[in-house]
């Protein structure tokens, strides 16, 4: 059974920073692309960032910069780090585990939330 199990979620002043954590099981996470992506109320979900399992990355305009994604194929995690926040960086924050040729694999998001 796979899982993707999400954290570092929280509540930050504009300008600051978290590092959301993204921990896969049952499944051979090395083989795979890693996602992140955010839903903020009353808007579709977007893709922030995304890394190839050989760790080339792809961010968002909105996010260039200030985020950085990564992954410890060993621990069998991703990473967003956040830097700079701004208020619109307020969303919850899903992983996405991407599968080619079959069903992507979700975690259950985190809270993020950027007010002063």
């Amino acid at each position: 059974q796979v899982q993707l199990v999400e954290s570092g979620g929280g509540l930050v002043q504009p300008g600051g920073s978290l590092r959301l954590s993204c921990a896969a099981s049952g499944i051979i996470f090395s083989l795979y692309t890693m996602g992140w992506y955010r839903q903020a109320p009353g808007k579709q979900r977007e893709m922030v960032a995304a890394i190839t399992k050989d760790g080339r990355t792809n961010y968002a305009d909105s996010v260039k910069g200030r985020f950085t994604i990564s992954r410890d194929n060993a621990k069998s995690t991703a990473y967003l780090q956040m830097n700079s926040l701004k208020p619109e960086d307020t969303a919850v924050y899903y992983c996405k585990l991407q599968r080619i040729g079959a069903s992507d694999y979700w975690g259950q998001g985190t809270q993020v939330t950027v007010s002063s």
